[in-house]
């Protein structure tokens, strides 16, 4: 069995206390009643080690401080102002052995939750990184909480630069500057505002993006009831590939490369 130090060391400081009081009173010069020490002495204890090493020591306080004034008495008993002091002390230290057990255990309580959803998170992080859906979480800000590993490669993002929380404009901008998108440039700076537009407004029509290696990513925004934004990119490729056939071969032959389709496409979902 593990000694747990912890348990005894308020209980064991009280003691320590009381024989040093008791000792330098009785043999060197006499102490002044050392109840506000006492009391401290059950604050730590219970902050260190919960209730019960709490009152422990609250009760060994009482029983010193019995003790200590039958000492400074010429005759045996108490008399109606130790009582008083005695039960003044016992209802401080069981108080503040209470009131800091309590904060100590919702401390405790607090930090037992913050652990448990931080693995929670950790799990789900490690989860999305595996989909072949970008993944990309805003906050109330439009800064990014969150970029799972799809999204990074779709857009050549470095870890650094996902793991620096950058706004949603920067990432638009980073799309630009690495040629991500399959768009001439005079339409890039349209397209980047219409982007940040939609995801102001929370606007959750979804468009296609044709980037540059070919690929088609489905884009579609979720507002979150937090005021951020979720932000989801899924490979629809072969999807729109396969579906072709000769009577609709313009329309998806527009989905995939015609800069001026896309462009309407964005002013409808205004």
């Amino acid at each position: 069995m593990q000694f747990d130090w912890r348990a005894i060391s308020g209980p064991a400081l009280t003691i320590a206390t009381a024989l040093i009081a008791l000792l330098v009173d009785r043999n060197i010069v006499a102490v002044p009643n050392p109840a506000p020490l006492f009391v401290c002495i059950v604050a730590f204890a219970a902050s260190v080690s919960g209730l019960a090493s709490g009152l422990i020591s609250a009760a060994i306080s009482v029983a010193f401080s019995a003790l200590f004034f039958l000492n400074h008495r010429a005759m045996p008993g108490y008399d109606a102002s130790d009582l008083t002091r005695m039960a003044l002390l016992a209802a401080t230290t069981v108080g503040t052995a209470v009131i800091t057990g309590m904060l100590r255990q919702k401390w405790i309580d607090a930090f037992a939750w913050e652990q448990k959803h931080h693995a929670t998170a950790m799990r789900l992080s490690a989860a999305l990184d595996q989909v072949d859906i970008g993944i990309v979480l805003l906050d109330a800000d439009t800064r990014a909480e969150f970029i799972n590993r799809a999204f990074r490669d779709y857009f050549a993002l470095s870890d650094e630069q996902a793991d620096s929380k950058p706004p949603f404009i920067a990432l638009m901008y980073h799309g630009r500057d690495t040629g991500a998108w399959q768009l001439p440039e005079d339409e890039l700076s349209a397209f980047i505002a219409k982007r940040t537009e939609m995801i102001r407004t929370g606007d959750s029509t979804p468009i296609n993006i044709n980037l540059a290696d070919g690929q088609v990513l489905r884009f579609i925004c979720t507002a979150l009831p937090d005021g951020g934004r979720m932000l989801s990119y899924t490979p629809v490729t072969d999807l729109v590939r396969h579906s072709d056939d000769p009577g609709g071969a313009d329309h998806y032959r527009a989905l995939r490369g015609s800069h001026r389709s896309l462009a309407r496409q964005l002013g409808a979902a205004e």
